[in-house]
C-alpha cells in the first residue's frame, strides 16, 4: 500500500498541444484567430436573431442558444491554452482544474442535448407544419432549454465527484491542454476501472441517447420529405435538416471515442486532436453552417449592415 506516503496535489501542469517552441508561434496565431472568429461569428448570429424579428421563431432560438454556448464552451479552454503558449509555466490549480472541468461538462453536456431538441423541433416544423406554433410555444422552447442545462449541471457533477474522489499524489503532469476528465484520471494514484465504467454508462446517456432522439427524428423527416410533391420544397427541406446532421456528427462523434473509450486504449496525442475537434473546430464551423447557406440569416445581416440585400 501507498497511502502513508502520499501527498496530495495542489497543481497540476498542463503539457498543452506542442512541446517544440519553434511551432509555438504559429498555434498560437492559430488558435487567437480561431478563438477571435468564433467570438465574432456567435456573437453576430446571436445579435441578429435578437434584433430581426424575422427570426423569432423557435428554430433561430435554438441556434441562438447553440451560439451562446460555444461562445462559453470555447472560453473555458482557449484563453487558457493561448496564455500557456507564451508562458513558462503552465499550472492550473486544484480547485481551477475542477472548475475548468466542471463548466466544460456542463456546456458540453447541454450542447449535446441541445441538439436533440433541435432534431424534435425540425420534426415537429416538417412533420407537422400546420401544429408547429402551437407545439413549439414559447415557453416549451424555454423549459427544453433549461431541461438541458439542469441535465448538464446534475451529469457534470456525477462526472466531478467520481474522478475528484481518487487520490491525486503525483505525477502532476497532465498531457493535455486543458483539465478534461479522461486526461485527469490518468493520473490518479488508485484503479480507475469503476470510472471507465461510470464514463461509458455516462457516455450512453449523454450521447446515444439524445443521438437515438436525432435519428428518430430524421427517419420520420425523411419519411415526411420524399411524399412532398415538389422538387424545390424536399431540396429546402433537405437543406435545413442537412445543417443539423453535420453539426451534431461534429460535435458527437469525436465526443463518443472520448468518453466511451476506457482509459487504457486512450491515446494522449488522439485525444487532444479530438478534444480540438469538438471544443474549437466546431464552435468555429457553427456558424458558418447554419448562416452561409441561410438566406433569412443573410437577408437580415445585410438589412442590419445595409451594405446590401438578397434576393427573395
Amino acid at each position: 500500500m501507498r497511502e502513508p506516503n502520499q501527498s496530495s496535489v495542489t497543481e497540476f501542469i498542463l503539457l498543452g498541444c506542442s512541446s517544440s517552441p519553434r511551432t509555438t508561434p504559429l498555434l498560437f496565431s492559430d488558435f487567437l484567430m480561431t478563438y477571435l472568429l468564433i467570438i465574432l461569428g456567435n456573437s453576430l448570429i446571436t445579435i441578429l436573431i435578437c434584433l430581426d424579428s424575422h427570426l423569432h421563431t423557435p428554430m433561430y432560438f435554438f441556434i441562438s442558444v447553440l451560439a451562446m454556448l460555444d461562445i462559453s464552451y470555447v472560453t473555458t479552454t482557449v484563453p487558457q491554452m493561448l496564455v500557456h503558449l507564451v508562458r513558462q509555466k503552465k499550472t492550473i490549480s486544484y480547485v481551477g482544474c475542477v472548475t475548468q472541468m466542471c463548466l466544460f461538462l456542463v456546456l458540453g453536456i447541454t450542447e449535446g442535448w441541445l441538439f436533440s431538441v433541435m432534431a424534435y423541433d425540425r420534426y415537429v416544423a416538417i412533420c407537422h407544419p400546420l401544429r408547429y406554433k402551437v407545439i413549439m410555444s414559447p415557453w416549451l422552447c424555454g423549459a427544453m432549454v433549461v431541461f438541458c442545462g439542469l441535465w448538464g449541471v446534475i451529469c457534470s457533477l456525477v462526472y466531478i465527484v467520481f474522478t475528484m474522489r481518487l487520490p491525486y499524489c503525483g505525477p502532476n503532469e497532465i498531457n493535455h491542454f486543458f483539465c478534461e476528465v479522461p486526461a485527469v484520471l490518468k493520473l490518479a494514484c488508485a484503479d480507475t476501472s469503476l470510472n471507465d465504467r461510470v464514463n461509458f454508462i455516462l457516455g450512453v446517456i449523454l450521447l446515444l441517447v439524445p443521438l437515438s432522439f436525432i435519428l428518430a427524428s430524421y427517419i420520420r423527416i425523411f419519411a415526411t420529405i420524399l411524399r412532398i410533391r415538389s422538387a424545390q420544397s424536399r431540396l429546402k427541406a433537405f437543406s435545413t435538416c442537412a445543417s443539423h446532421i453535420t453539426v451534431v456528427t461534429m460535435f458527437c462523434g469525436p465526443a463518443m471515442f472520448m468518453y466511451m473509450n476506457p482509459g487504457a486504449n486512450a491515446s494522449p496525442e488522439r485525444d487532444k486532436k479530438l478534444a480540438l475537434f469538438y471544443n474549437v473546430i466546431s464552435a468555429f464551423l457553427n456558424p458558418i453552417i447554419y448562416s452561409l447557406r441561410n438566406k433569412d440569416v443573410k437577408r437580415a445581416f445585410f438589412k442590419l449592415t445595409g451594405w446590401g440585400r438578397v434576393p427573395e
